[in-house]
């Protein structure tokens, strides 16, 4: 099954994904540092890769799985804090 994304939308708080199955994803902006730091301006700047399966934001180096979001996969470039 191919899951790919048409078109985003972003509120103060969330990243919306619609879906071509007609299925639309929230997922909130904390879960990506750098979409949550880019300007409104610069969040609506992306590129769908892979046929949408993938979403690029050249301007703040970001790049989205759209299968990896369904699966509650969010930043993976962040660093893990060690318990002491």
């Amino acid at each position: 099954m191919n899951i790919s994304a048409l078109e985003l939308n972003f509120d103060a708080t969330m990243m919306w994904v619609n879906l071509a199955d007609g299925r639309k994803l929230g997922v909130p902006l904390v879960y990506f540092p750098r979409l949550l730091r880019a300007s409104p301006e610069q969040r609506l700047r992306y590129e769908l890769s892979g046929g949408g399966t993938g979403v690029h934001w050249d301007e703040i180096d970001e790049d989205i799985s759209v299968p990896g979001l369904l699966m509650g996969i969010g930043d993976k470039t962040r660093t893990r804090q060690m318990a002491a």
